[in-house]
């Protein structure tokens, strides 16, 4: 008897038809990319946070410089009685610390998708893999760099002694939902970023006054332009609680909280579907 062996391929049919017309078969085809770029993602976090601190002579120190100076400026500032931030529920060192480490998150999972794509342009251009890997890849150095930082956090709390109220073990949730609004928006920034240079540049202005329009170093004023202006500010909400569940448990902006946090969930969805659709483009245009 002879049996004969037959080979069987994966026969791909390309169409001009967008996949935007079949929204299941899509959103199917990102859950299965999400979960198959994990092994891909962990090992280049393993990587690139290696290549980061190898040749580094203050290694993981520069996580924390970047916000231990930007608090020591405002506390300087602030006993100098430059400026006037009003009363704090904690010591001002200690309060303008964890909200600096608070915001540099949301500033990282930012820029994390453009940072994404940057860095993987040669991988990009040469290999196929889901593109997802590379998004989880800076979601994955955001919670390094963090974990980090709080570390110098709770040394400022124990030298000050300041208690931290029970809600602490929900904070989480609160800084989740400002990765969440960061890489939200950067993911729907990344075709802008990529065909318009500008608007990158346009960005890093925006961010230094967006900055100084968030409670980071000082509470939500109570009345005036500035009280709006603030209170208006997506970020604002998701900083405040997270801060307020971590130190006092008296939650200010949960009605607040919990809107914006649905928002960027659904914000997060919506940039996952845009950069999904864009990436084949841009590596058009890298390769």
């Amino acid at each position: 008897m002879n049996f004969e062996k037959k080979d069987r391929q994966e026969e791909i049919i390309y169409t001009p038809e967008s996949r935007i017309l079949h929204p299941l078969q899509l959103f199917k085809e990102m859950y299965r990319d999400l979960l198959a770029s994990r092994e891909l993602a962990w090992r280049l976090l393993v990587r690139d946070i290696r290549g980061q601190y190898r040749r580094s002579f203050l290694g993981i120190t520069w996580a924390i410089l970047p916000p231990a100076l930007t608090a020591a400026g405002f506390t300087f500032a602030s006993n100098a009685g430059l400026v006037n931030v009003g009363e704090t529920d904690i010591p001002y060192p200690a309060y303008v610390m964890l909200g600096t480490v608070l915001w540099q998150t949301f500033l990282e999972a930012l820029n994390s998708p453009q940072t994404a794509v940057d860095t993987s342009r040669p991988l990009l251009a040469q290999v196929k893999f889901p593109h997802e890997a590379i998004i989880l890849t800076q979601l994955g150095q955001i919670l390094f760099n963090l974990a980090i930082k709080l570390i110098f956090v709770v040394a400022l709390f124990i030298v000050f002694q300041i208690s931290v109220s029970w809600t602490i073990i929900l904070a989480p949730i609160a800084i989740i939902a400002l990765i969440v609004l960061g890489i939200a928006i950067g993911l729907l920034l990344v075709p802008v970023n990529n065909l318009i240079q500008d608007v990158s540049r346009a960005m890093e202005v925006i961010t230094l006054a967006w900055f100084f329009l968030t409670p980071v170093a000082y509470p939500i004023p109570t009345s005036g332009i500035q009280f709006w202006i603030v209170k208006l500010n997506p970020v604002t909400p998701l900083l405040v609680t997270a801060r307020e569940m971590i130190t006092i448990g008296s939650l200010s902006q949960l009605g607040s909280f919990v809107i914006v946090s649905i928002i960027s969930l659904f914000g997060l969805i919506f940039g996952w579907l845009v950069y999904r659709l864009a990436m084949p483009y841009l590596i058009e245009r890298i390769s």
